[in-house]
């Protein structure tokens, strides 16, 4: 990824009251840590095969021979196989699990209705329901992308009260991806009234990717231009330490 313009952090030591230091990075440093750390909660690019590859199976499936049970059972299959690697692999599992239990939905819905656009339904009402979480807790000064990234940056919920560059960032983002995602919805909702299955499927199939790239990247713009994250961890152990030299020091005799 490249920014339009280049973070403007310096590199601060901020003293606490306990002796420890609040340590920011350089905006190269700051701009890699970013990098991987939405690399790692979007799940890269093995974690958009994992999500495009059981639905781009079954309306490949629908639309050669019409049969909903084949092509369930085919994407529910894929679904599985994708997990068993992981775990062969001894790989993060939590997309793959993610992507199995909405595929076993939309399998069951579609299966207990029997009409094959139902097999969508499941997963067009969740994409809708977290555009909505995202608006409704960013209007509430609490964003839902910094509920999820704060722990992979090590910052947990800091940037609540002791950032607010980057509660601004986080804020912006879940407006990003609350937005494309209603969008998305705007997109979908009405196809599945007026359109046949093959239709919706491959509509929604090629935007499973797009919309997610712009939102991500869009959050990796707010970021990067954010004040860095505060490592909460680095702080606890530099307290610990601190704390464990003064006990130290009152244990040594006097001279």
């Amino acid at each position: 990824m490249t920014s339009f313009d280049k973070p403007t952090t310096t590199t601060t030591n901020t003293p606490q009251q306990d002796g420890s230091q609040d340590v920011a990075p350089q905006p190269d440093d700051s701009r890699a840590v970013t990098e991987a750390a939405l690399f790692e909660a979007f799940g890269g690019v093995r974690g958009m095969v994992e999500t495009v590859a059981p639905g781009l199976l079954f309306v490949t499936i629908y639309t050669i021979n019409k049969d909903l049970h084949i092509s369930a059972i085919a994407a529910l299959a894929v679904s599985l196989v994708l997990v068993a690697v992981r775990l062969l692999r001894k790989d993060t599992v939590k997309h793959a699990f993610s992507g199995v239990f909405g595929v076993a939905f939309g399998v069951v819905f579609a299966m207990m209705t029997g009409n094959a656009k139902d097999f969508y339904l499941p997963g067009m009402l969740y994409t809708l329901g977290l555009a909505l979480a995202y608006i409704i807790t960013a209007i509430a000064g609490v964003p839902l992308i910094g509920l999820i990234l704060g722990p992979v940056f090590k910052e947990n919920l800091s940037w609540r009260t002791r950032n607010p560059g980057r509660k601004a960032a986080y804020t912006k983002a879940s407006w990003a991806w609350g937005l494309i995602l209603l969008t998305k919805c705007a997109i979908l909702f009405p196809l599945y009234w007026w359109a046949d299955t093959t239709q919706l499927g491959w509509v929604l199939v090629s935007l499973k990717i797009p919309p997610f790239l712009l939102a991500v990247y869009l959050t990796w713009v707010f970021l990067a231009k954010a004040p860095p994250p505060i490592d909460v961890f680095a702080e606890l152990e530099a307290k610990d330490r601190a704390k464990a030299e003064r006990a130290a020091h009152a244990e040594r005799p006097e001279v």
